[in-house]
């Protein structure tokens, strides 16, 4: 059983949703916090409730506006740091900048060292975070980083209406170990996309590795923005001879025209998680949307109790 005063979960403005979700499968309140901004745009942060000697979560990932949502996280690290709180984890669901993980031309910068240097810095102890867009980014942090994956969650809802005619395949050479993951869950074959990027948000696919003609395809990716990639994708595995095309993803930015692209697609379903939250806008009839509540629940638990996490992320 959790104790209400010795843990504390608060969340900023990024996606209140989940953060009264994983509160509810806690069975504690969410923390009383007034989140909001200045006339000029600078955010402050006051936190209506004692949180000296606590076990504290903040619960906020870093999607658009990924700057302002940053912030609050940074400066509610701060706060609580000022405020004697007894350890300080931040729960970042998804982790913006994660895509600036290394250096492809000269004078790049590394944002995503940045962000976990800054996050550091302001004081928080740990971070849990889900389906880091490279795993090496575990390896910026000077603290301990739980890494958890959505790949069962979204594997689970394939479960019942796959068959053994169907192959999981990987959109990218990247994501491959995901793809095959994901299809060890299901006990089916993969098959990968090869494909070329001649500059960022722009993909160009080439050749499919591996036998898809007569099969249902599930493409797997970990995040999708303009939705260039997966729904390009897919019109090649149909080329290529697939039946049907389903698609999943963890984190669903959905910027741009990704909506339009998904919904004139020839994906039948897209299945994401809610990382990060879905307006009215971005949903479409093509969508599917599992929570992720119940994992970064558990963790949190485990966590707070100094029980193994491993579980959690081990596939």
């Amino acid at each position: 059983m959790l104790s209400k005063e010795e843990i504390k979960v608060f969340t900023g403005n990024a996606h209140k949703d989940l953060a009264i979700s994983i509160c509810k499968e806690l069975n504690i309140p969410c923390g009383c916090c007034d989140v909001g901004k200045f006339s000029d745009g600078e955010i402050f942060v006051n936190i209506a409730e004692t949180v000296r000697g606590c076990d504290v979560f903040v619960i906020q990932p870093t999607c658009a506006p990924v700057n302002d949502n940053l912030m609050e996280v940074l400066i509610f690290i701060d706060a609580l740091k000022r405020a004697s709180a007894g350890r300080i984890n931040a729960v970042i669901p998804y982790y913006g900048y994660a895509r600036q993980d290394r250096k492809t031309k000269a004078r790049e910068p590394i944002t995503a060292k940045l962000v976990a240097d800054l996050l550091t810095k302001a004081g928080a102890d740990r971070v849990i975070s889900m389906d880091l867009h490279a795993g090496q980014i575990q390896g910026y942090f000077n603290i301990p980083v739980d890494h958890l994956s959505g790949v069962p969650i979204l594997a689970e809802y394939f479960k019942n209406i796959i068959d053994k005619d169907t192959v999981i395949v990987s959109p990218d050479i990247g994501g491959v170990v995901r793809a095959r993951n994901f299809a060890s869950l299901l006990d089916l074959p993969i098959a990968i996309i090869e494909k070329r990027r001649p500059k960022a948000n722009v993909s160009e696919v080439m050749n499919v590795i591996g036998d898809i003609e007569g099969k249902n395809a599930i493409l797997v990716d970990d995040i999708v923005d303009t939705a260039g990639t997966i729904t390009k994708a897919a019109a090649v595995l149909k080329d290529f001879g697939a039946k049907k095309v389903y698609a999943c993803a963890t984190h669903a930015v959905l910027s741009g025209p990704a909506v339009e692209r998904i919904e004139s697609s020839v994906i039948e379903k897209f299945v994401v998680t809610d990382t990060i939250p879905l307006t009215e806008e971005k949903k479409t009839d093509k969508m599917e949307v599992v929570s992720v509540a119940p994992i970064f629940a558990e963790a949190i638990r485990r966590i707070h109790l100094n029980e193994s996490v491993s579980i959690l992320f081990d596939e």
